[in-house]
């Protein structure tokens, strides 16, 4: 399945909107909107990345680039669609300009990166929201914690191992980004439950 049909897929999944949700707070919407900012980012920032890669010769880590792309790229739309439950507006904003280094120098970057989501910026998010009783938003930060984790070791592991990286094929879900090594074992997505029958395949 190509990138751009994936993307269009999951909007019109994450997009869906349900009626009577729990308004959230101003902060609580505030953090869903810098999140889906940054994960726009980050999906961009990733796709300039993986063609740095690629002319370097580094195929799988470039591999690995488009995957995290693709996960992000989830998770942009799944706080999207929890800003429109909470009663908010969805704050739009240009992306940002990515000068790329080495693929060295661009997996440091990104391990910082996908290290601080994890361990500060979306746990601060969570503890809001659940104080809030904000489910929607709940639901959208403990996906994007959960799978940042995942990169967070997937990029550590494809730097320590930078020009003897294992061929390996990635897949994510859909609904939530998660993100494997290999062919996902038959059952329910580890994060969102759904069916591992519907990840995507990246190329």
């Amino acid at each position: 399945m190509k990138f751009r049909y994936f993307v269009n897929v999951a909007a019109g999944l994450m997009l869906a909107v349900s009626a009577g949700a729990q308004p959230g707070s101003k902060e609580t919407l505030a953090n869903l909107n810098a999140a889906h900012l940054g994960e726009a980012n980050a999906q961009h920032r990733y796709l300039v990345f993986a063609r740095t890669a690629d002319a370097e010769g580094y195929v799988q880590v470039a591999k690995l680039f488009r995957a995290a792309s693709v996960a992000e790229a989830t998770h942009e739309y799944t706080h999207m669609g929890a800003i429109r439950n909470l009663g908010g507006k969805v704050e739009n904003g240009a992306l940002e300009a990515v000068a790329p280094g080495t693929t060295r120098t661009n997996l440091k970057q990104v391990v910082e990166g996908e290290s601080y989501e994890r361990d500060t910026m979306y746990p601060g998010y969570l503890k809001l929201a659940e104080q809030e009783k904000a489910h929607e938003a709940v639901r959208s930060f403990g996906f994007a914690m959960a799978v940042e984790k995942q990169h967070a070791a997937l990029f550590t592991a494809a730097l320590s191992q930078l020009g003897k990286n294992p061929s390996v094929a990635y897949f994510v879900c859909p609904s939530c980004g998660t993100t494997t090594e290999g062919t996902p074992a038959k059952g329910k997505c580890p994060t969102c439950k759904n069916p591992t029958a519907k990840y995507v395949s990246i190329l």
